[in-house]
């Protein structure tokens, strides 16, 4: 058995929110770079030189790439072999966002509920924390701030086995469609399949969180996301809207085991900046 100190957990998350605000993931920085290559419309290629150039100030001055630095949400993987001294996971988790947000000034944006009051929680708490036990005597933890201008475009389509691949496809493009400038493109995309309505959410918001010069492990899945992407850039949406082959540097797809009935598609979207860090305690 490890023992692991609630401190230690708290001041990880610390540094991992302010890292996931202020410095874009680097393979999302050479996507990005890339896509300025090979943007086809000389507006695209503009914005894209903008968000680089923002991105570089960012990092230099550990501020945040965007005024809106999100709901916290962490995943973690916490091995059945540590022992967390000195107070509660969750309870550290939700300390270390505190921490980070306002040692980080970072814009706190919880409110403590949604449709009353709406009273702002001061520190970015609660997060929203996915944990999951593993075997093993370490903590890996993925911190994921999401905006809402981003969040408020996903959608979750409750299709049917006979819809097939093709009304998978279908689903996609009509949430993106849907979205349009909305989210900050382009665009890094999370679809999640399978699961029920819960489980096939959390699998797009999983993928949303994956980086972006990854693929899924199975080929057929790996192709569907090439596939979905090329689809997606079809759309002409482009750099912030304004037209072009770059609406998305990649679609992520996960998925899960599901009811023989059922054939849930989820779509979680993330801005230009597609912001995660990551560690392990």
């Amino acid at each position: 058995m490890r023992e692991i100190s609630f401190e230690t957990i708290r001041d990880t998350v610390a540094a991992l929110a302010i890292e996931a605000c202020c410095r874009m993931p680097e393979p999302v920085l050479a996507a990005m770079r890339k896509a300025r290559e090979e943007e086809p419309s000389p507006t695209g290629r503009d914005v894209l030189a903008q968000l680089l150039k923002n991105a570089d100030i960012a990092a230099s001055e550990t501020c945040p790439i965007c005024q809106d630095t999100g709901l916290a949400v962490v995943f973690a993987e916490v091995g059945q072999e540590v022992h967390i001294t000195g107070g509660l996971f969750e309870d550290a988790v939700n300390a270390g966002i505190a921490k980070g947000y306002t040692e980080g000034y970072l814009r706190k944006s919880s409110v403590e509920e949604p449709l009353f009051e709406r009273r702002n929680t001061r520190d970015n708490t609660p997060a929203i924390i996915h944990t999951k036990l593993v075997a093993g005597d370490r903590i890996e933890l993925r911190l994921a701030p999401k905006g809402a201008g981003s969040e408020n475009k996903g959608g979750l389509r409750m299709l049917v086995p006979a819809d097939g691949i093709e009304g998978v496809k279908r689903a996609v493009l009509d949430i993106v469609s849907h979205a349009g400038a909305s989210p900050c493109p382009p665009m890094v995309i999370g679809v999640g399949i399978g699961g029920n309505m819960e489980l096939a959410c959390l699998c797009a918001k999983r993928a949303c969180a994956r980086d972006v010069d990854t693929h899924n492990p199975d080929p057929r899945y790996a192709k569907l996301e090439d596939e979905l992407l090329e689809l997606v850039n079809g759309l002409g949406i482009g750099p912030a809207g304004l037209g072009g082959g770059t609406t998305a540097f990649k679609v992520n797809v996960e998925f899960c085991a599901t009811h023989i009935a059922c054939l849930p598609v989820a779509v979680n979207i993330n801005c230009n900046a597609a912001r995660h860090a990551h560690a392990v305690i």
